[in-house]
C-alpha cells in the first residue's frame, strides 16, 4: 500500500473551505513542535493503542490524525494491517507524511478531508467498511461531532470497534485547575461536549451497539469504546 496519497478535497459545500483554512492556520507552525509539547497533556493515547486488538489484514482509520503519531506506532506494531488517517489540515499532514516516509512505512495512507465528510469507498478506494475507527483528542475540536460520529459508524463494519480518547470534564480535580485548563483549551477551540457520552449511550439504546467508558487521572481524560452491533 502506497503511503504517498495525500490529496486535496473537493468540498461540496463552499463554506467548508473555511474549516480547512482555519486548521491550516492553526497548525502551519505548531506542526513543527506539536508532538514534543502534546505528550505532556494528551493522556491516554498509548492506553488506547494498547486496547486496540488489530488483526492481520484489517483496515483501521484515525479521524483527525494530526502528525500521524498514533498511526506510526500502530503501523510499526502491526505491519500486516492497513492504517488510514484523515485530517482537515494539509499543513499538519505534511508533518505526518514526513514521519511516515522517515519510518519507511508502506501501510499508512493519508487524506485531507473533514471528519463528517468521508466514505470508505469514495475517499479511500476500499471495498468494505473499516474494521476499527478512532478519534484521539480530535472529537473535542470538531463542531459537527455528532455528524462525525454518525459518519464514522456508517463507515464501520458490523461488529467493528469505534474508539474515542479525549479530555473529560475534570470534575474530580481541583476547581481552580479545571477552570484554568478549560479556559486555556478554549483558546485552541478545544472543549469537551457535555452531551457526548450521553449521545453514545443513546446510540446504544437504539440497538446500534454497546458502550464502555473508563476515566483517566481523576476524570482529566476518558477512553470510550463503542462496539457496533453485528
Amino acid at each position: 500500500m502506497n503511503s504517498k496519497t495525500i490529496q486535496n478535497p473537493k468540498s461540496k459545500i463552499q463554506n467548508r473551505d473555511d474549516a480547512f483554512e482555519k486548521m491550516d492556520k492553526m497548525y502551519r507552525y505548531q506542526r513543527h513542535f506539536y508532538n514534543l509539547t502534546r505528550k505532556y497533556y494528551l493522556l491516554g493515547r498509548d492506553k488506547l493503542i494498547l486496547r486496540m486488538d488489530v488483526q492481520a489484514g484489517e483496515n483501521v482509520l484515525e479521524v483527525g490524525c494530526g502528525t500521524g503519531r498514533n498511526l506510526v506506532i500502530l503501523a510499526k506494531k502491526h505491519r500486516d494491517a492497513n492504517f488510514f488517517g484523515l485530517d482537515a489540515s494539509s499543513e499538519i499532514l505534511r508533518t505526518a507524511q514526513s514521519e511516515i516516509d522517515w519510518e519507511n512505512l508502506e501501510n499508512i495512507r493519508l487524506k485531507i478531508t473533514l471528519a463528517d465528510d468521508f466514505d470508505y469507498e469514495k475517499t479511500f478506494d476500499l471495498e468494505k467498511p473499516f474494521d476499527a475507527i478512532f478519534f484521539s483528542y480530535s472529537i473535542s475540536m470538531i463542531p459537527t461531532w455528532k455528524k462525525s460520529i454518525a459518519t464514522a459508524l456508517a463507515n464501520l463494519k458490523s461488529g467493528g470497534s469505534f474508539y474515542i480518547v479525549d479530555f473529560y470534564d475534570q470534575k474530580e480535580m481541583p476547581a481552580w485547575f479545571r477552570q484554568i485548563l478549560q479556559s486555556w483549551l478554549k483558546q485552541f477551540s478545544v472543549e469537551f461536549p457535555s452531551d457526548l457520552l450521553p449521545h453514545l449511550e443513546e446510540l446504544g439504546k437504539q440497538s446500534l451497539g454497546s458502550i464502555e467508558v473508563i476515566s483517566l487521572a481523576r476524570r482529566y481524560a476518558f477512553i470510550a469504546k463503542f462496539q457496533k452491533t453485528d
